[in-house]
């Protein structure tokens, strides 16, 4: 057991000699403990080194050896759900010296992905995919004539969401051979535990039972009321003695465990029957989030993951920085609370990530974190609308999209009072693509009835959250991952007047409207160049009205935005000058037709061209075309 993460690297001598699975399954069995710790120790001091998830990795550190030793990889699949949970899986599979890059510049992706090596057989950012993701692969092997093994490892809270039960559903009703473990880490299914419930485990995985019990059905087929009198009485002691899989075992999986997911003879010797039996198996494990480091076992949510242990440096005063984002709707969301009794909030299993933790302790009967399941909680507030209620709903943006349909037919289209509160919107840096929030402003804007605001700094993110919880209909107030510019916050509740812009700065020539907390990084480029700069809050409803003045009143209108440009705010301004007749021309500037790759937030941003350098050089050379 760890208490403190190694500052050096740890001296792993057995581990170094694993630079691909095919190695690993060489050694003797009793090797595999003493692999384990070493694997443990080097995923402890290598996070350490560059930041990143970290109490789920800790917790499949043997589940990752077994199925490595058990499983043929990379021509058996393995399908890792959520992805946060692969990094033992990456040391295990080539990647281990690499692995002090996760996350960084050019460095390894945060999540499995298929273009950084053939054993990330599914890319994996958002979680519940892994099922269907698997059942696909094990029905193409079945096409294809193939002998190849498919195992979906689910965890974390992920098999909380709808689409992990459609894929289980179908994967029963295919018949498909697959394995699905089930980790649980008390993030999901509660423990069911103790001697005679493993021993019972160990019995239904094995290989004689399983022939038994196959052909057994095979005999009694012919007897027909003697094969359901058989099948009855097996589910019965089943579901007697072990409650978890009665809901797997009535969809039509045969279910196992749950077993010691620490326990490497165990594991090995029940996912080794298992990989080869018929049809849909459910293996149940139970782990221990941050297994063998004392502070993570002790506070998983805390140890979730964590940020690079920095070497001690020398005392220096602190650079004054603004109240995070998410914070500012935390204290907001307590605020108006208070002040109306109608409010309740619902997340997505984000709570601490979208700063509710003080909500969910003062108004408990009025907080609802309903897991893993987007959709769910997009038509739970418009239930809650329809009986006048006013839910908040705290999602990310990334999140937001899975929500999509739920979002028009459910809340839209019935013109419902839902807020929501939009985190992460835009490049939020080390998570990379799969967790970037910038297709929210495309895919809301064509809604009808819905308004959509974005704040440049803390006062305005209040301010705008206020009016979206007095707006009627639907609304959305989309802000970043991380701190403000510094903005005094105001204590009161006071709305915006709707789709009303701000101009921050009067120029000539040039006009810059800019979208979001971008604004601060552009204001010394209207300075230098003498331009017109305009917080344009709305970005439905558009202020029409000062667009076009600032159409007639320049030679070129630049938006910029921390968004994708097509079917962004700029293409609003762009639809609004065509149809006004408006011929001043639009430079266009926000994240290109492309995915930005991981790295600091700084580093992305210059990825997209949207660094305060890349962004005047831009202005400057597009007025530089209309001068000639």
């Amino acid at each position: 057991m760890f208490d403190a993460i190694p500052r050096e690297r740890p001296e792993t001598p057995l581990l170094d000699e694993i630079n691909d699975p095919v190695l690993l399954r060489k050694l003797p069995l009793d090797a595999l403990p003493e692999l384990a710790e070493e694997l443990r120790a080097f995923l402890l001091w290598s996070v350490g080194q560059t930041g990143g998830h970290f109490g789920a990795g800790l917790g499949v550190v043997e589940l990752s050896i077994a199925l490595h030793y058990c499983y043929d990889t990379p021509q058996d699949r393995l399908v890792w759900d959520v992805g946060h949970q692969s990094y033992p899986h990456k040391i295990l599979t080539g990647r281990r010296e690499a692995l002090t890059t996760i996350r960084q510049r050019h460095g390894l992706a945060a999540f499995p992905s298929r273009q950084e090596s053939v054993y990330d057989t599914f890319g994996v950012g958002h979680s519940s995919t892994s099922i269907s993701a698997a059942l696909g692969m094990a029905l193409a092997a079945r096409r294809q004539g193939r002998k190849r093994h498919v195992c979906a490892i689910i965890g974390d809270g992920a098999m909380t969401a709808g689409l992990a039960f459609e894929g289980l559903s179908h994967a029963a009703h295919a018949g498909a051979d697959m394995l699905v473990i089930l980790n649980d880490n008390d993030m999901s299914i509660s423990r069911n535990v103790g001697g005679f419930s493993n021993y019972l485990a160990r019995i239904w995985a094995s290989r004689s039972y399983i022939a038994l019990r196959e052909g057994g059905k095979r005999v009694l087929s012919t007897m027909p009321s003697t094969l359901d009198f058989a099948r009855r009485t097996e589910e019965s002691v089943k579901h007697l003695l072990q409650a978890p899989g009665a809901l797997f075992e009535s969809i039509g999986f045969n279910y196992v465990g749950p077993i010691d997911g620490h326990n490497l003879a165990e594991l090995v010797e029940t996912i080794g029957n298992l990989r080869s039996a018929p049809g849909p198996q459910l293996l149940h494990i139970y782990t221990t989030k941050g297994k063998g480091f004392a502070p993570a076992e002790a506070d998983p949510i805390g140890y979730h993951a964590i940020t690079k242990m920095d070497a001690p440096r020398p005392q220096t005063p602190p650079i004054r920085r603004g109240e995070k984002f998410s914070t500012v709707f935390g204290d907001w969301l307590c605020a108006m609370a208070r002040a109306d009794s109608r409010l309740v909030a619902i997340t997505p299993a984000m709570c601490e990530g979208s700063g509710m933790q003080d909500f969910a302790r003062e108004f408990p009967e009025r907080y609802h974190d309903v897991a893993i399941a987007e959709q769910h909680a997009l038509t739970l507030a418009a239930g809650l609308a329809c009986e006048g209620e006013k839910p908040v709903v705290a999602i990310y943006s990334t999140f937001l999209q899975r929500g999509y349909d739920q979002l028009i037919h459910d809340i839209a289209l019935q013109n419902l009072d839902v807020t929501f509160g939009i985190d992460r919107a835009g490049l939020v840096g080390e998570d990379g693509p799969t967790h970037s929030g910038v297709f929210d402003i495309a895919f809301l804007r064509t809604v009808p009835n819905i308004l959509i605001m974005t704040p440049s700094d803390e006062a305005e993110c209040r301010a705008m959250l206020s009016t979206a919880f007095a707006a009627r209909g639907p609304a959305a107030v989309r802000y970043p991952r991380g701190c403000g510019c510094g903005a005094d916050i105001p204590d009161h509740l006071a709305t915006l007047p709707l789709g009303r812009a701000r101009v921050e700065r009067r120029g000539q020539d040039i006009a810059i409207l800019v979208f979001g907390p971008l604004l601060h990084s552009v204001r010394d480029i209207a300075e230098r160049l003498q331009a017109s700069l305009v917080d344009m809050r709305f970005v439905r409803p558009l202020d029409v009205e000062l667009v076009l003045a600032m159409a007639d009143q320049h030679r070129l209108l630049v938006s910029v935005e921390e968004h994708q440009i097509a079917g962004g705010a700029g293409s609003a301004i762009a639809e609004c000058l065509h149809q006004e007749g408006r011929t001043t021309p639009l430079l266009m500037l926000g994240i290109p037709d492309r995915f930005i790759e991981h790295g600091t937030p700084t580093q992305m941003l210059a990825d997209a061209g949207l660094d305060a350098a890349s962004i005047e050089a831009r202005i400057k050379e597009r007025f530089q075309s209309l001068l000639s």
